[in-house]
């Protein structure tokens, strides 16, 4: 059994566990391991049998779609099909993790989670997160870059895109910054000390502010910071307070002392004020001491970095398991146990100890027996809770993951016979990016209870561009080659397998020979109204 035992460090109202390493599984053990122990003890406890291991197909659609951020193509689906059994799922996972499509994809994830569709985006950003996802770079780095790299530094200041999408408005700054990062959401603390959470006071609301308050954009869209400014705040019983650079550990940082006289203030606040509106204005000169730049070294102090990396681990766990080990994201706080918390405890100890190496996290989580369990649930008793993670989660695909599979659906199968290549892989997949992309504005970004929205049923029920371009018959198309097969099953069969990632159950196939038969006077149509079917359907539309 996983087992910890905790003691509890408070400081300034907030208490979070203080681990005592002997007591978690060994250091050495590979993630995979640790994680499956952790579920299959947690299940026994509860006498819950899981779900079965998922089919073959589901494991590589799965995959392919958590790695890739598309449907597998026609040729991975026959190699994985010849694999060794005892092999093929490492080789998919390592064979994925090496390929142009996983850095592709986890830009578009990292930039749908740090910058959502109404922050406004750059390509300088996500050139960024292109290039740190091919190398690899620590989260803690990342971090870094995100809150205080430098203008003038060309590899890193693609991540200031974070701060110039909210400098303007400092709540917003100071709140997406302690949710997607530290997984804390102090936004109710601040009017009050938070009336739910104890943790939270306005005091962490306001220390959180008070390292974003001094900043500011520029006209030529350049970050940067004042000399000086204090926040000030008022409690409920109307005493004013002065925030003070605080983390939310409780940690504080002592600003140098500086006086500055009236006519040096108001020297600077021109200078700013210029900067901001004149596009050519020189700027003032730095600040030898930069507030964010204090809270990335205080975060990331070895007291202080439970939260950076706690988080981090969360939000990757929920994204390939379907719920973060600890739910909601952003409540991660002494009320808000984890289910699983020797499990959170040891992934956060091997992330930090690992140098922040998110790529080795996902390799671990997707290579575990939990995450390829079936999402179907055949016992006779009662479905598990999501905490107890006995059954895989079923998860909407993300308008990017939804437009790459859909252009590899219904394009010729013969595309894609070079994927298994890397180095010739990557200049059609750059261009596959593309093309996915231009679908995707069709679609929304999912949320935690989502639905398909009326909005996208009738855009696929009457979109002429889906007709003229997925549906075509050119040779291009999976249509143009279905419509020139000479034996029905085996189109019914290439059908599935390219869109679906599966063959076709005997029922199935006996639906579609009797649909296509009453079509045979007009079989173009008729095999656009089959592929037209399994693209619409709820089997492509979700990771299940």
């Amino acid at each position: 059994m996983l087992t910890r035992l905790i003691s509890l460090v408070c400081a300034l109202g907030v208490c979070f566990p203080a681990l005592v390493a002997a007591e978690l599984p060994s250091p050495d053990l590979p993630i995979q391991a640790v994680i499956d122990a952790a579920i299959r003890d947690d299940l026994a406890a509860k006498s819950i049998i899981p779900a079965l291991p998922a089919a073959e197909a589901t494991i590589l659609r799965r995959t392919t779609l958590d790695l890739a951020g598309r449907i597998p193509t026609l040729t991975e689906l026959a190699d994985f099909e010849k694999q060794s059994p005892s092999e093929k799922r490492e080789k998919l996972v390592d064979r994925l993790l090496d390929s142009p499509d996983f850095a592709l994809h986890q830009r578009n994830e990292w930039d749908a989670l740090l910058l959502p569709s109404t922050r406004e985006s750059s390509n300088e950003w996500r050139e960024y997160l292109l290039k740190a996802a091919l190398e690899n770079r620590p989260w803690d780095q990342m971090f870094a870059d995100m809150l205080a790299a430098k203008d003038d530094d060309v590899d890193r200041r693609g991540a200031l895109q974070f701060v110039k999408a909210r400098a303007r408005e400092l709540d917003d700054l100071t709140n997406d910054t302690s949710v997607l990062f530290f997984g804390v959401n102090v936004s109710c603390a601040k009017c009050h000390d938070h009336p739910l959470v104890d943790d939270w006071k306005q005091d962490h609301f306001y220390g959180m502010t008070s390292f974003f308050s001094r900043t500011y954009v520029t006209r030529n869209r350049r970050v940067a910071e004042k000399s000086y400014g204090e926040v000030k705040f008022k409690t409920t019983k109307g005493v004013e307070k002065v925030g003070h650079l605080m983390f939310l550990t409780g940690a504080q940082v002592a600003e140098p002392p500086r006086e500055l006289t009236p006519e040096q203030r108001k020297t600077e606040d021109d200078a700013v004020r210029k900067a901001q509106q004149e596009e050519n204005a020189e700027l003032p000169a730095p600040p030898q001491f930069s507030p964010r730049w204090e809270l990335v070294q205080l975060a990331l102090q070895p007291e202080n970095r439970p939260f950076l990396a706690r988080a981090a681990v969360n939000r990757i766990w929920a994204r390939f398991m379907g719920r973060g080990l600890v739910h909601p994201l952003d409540q991660l706080h002494s009320s808000n146990s984890a289910s699983h918390p020797a499990l959170l405890d040891w992934l956060e100890r091997d992330f930090v100890n690992h140098g922040y190496d998110w790529k080795r996290l996902i390799r671990g989580i997707v290579l575990s027996e939990a995450y390829a369990w079936s999402s179907e649930w055949t016992s006779a008793t009662s479905v598990p809770g999501p905490e107890t993670y006995a059954i895989a989660a079923i998860r909407p695909l993300s308008p990017r993951q939804l437009g790459l599979s859909l252009h590899v659906a219904v394009s010729n199968p013969a595309s894609y016979e070079m994927v298994l290549d890397a180095a010739k892989w990557s200049q059609n997949r750059n261009g596959l990016e593309g093309a996915g992309n231009g679908w995707a504005g069709y679609f929304e970004q999912p949320t935690e209870h989502f639905q398909v929205s009326a909005t996208e049923s009738l855009f696929f029920s009457n979109a002429e561009r889906v007709q003229n371009d997925l549906l075509r018959d050119g040779g291009d198309r999976l249509v143009g080659v279905l419509k020139a097969q000479t034996e029905r099953d085996s189109g019914i069969q290439t059908a599935y397998r390219v869109i679906l990632s599966r063959a076709p159950s005997d029922e199935e196939l006996n639906a579609f020979r009797g649909f296509l038969s009453q079509r045979e006077d007009r079989s173009v149509a008729g095999w656009q109204q089959a592929v037209w079917a399994l693209i619409t359907s709820p089997e492509f539309r979700f990771n299940y």
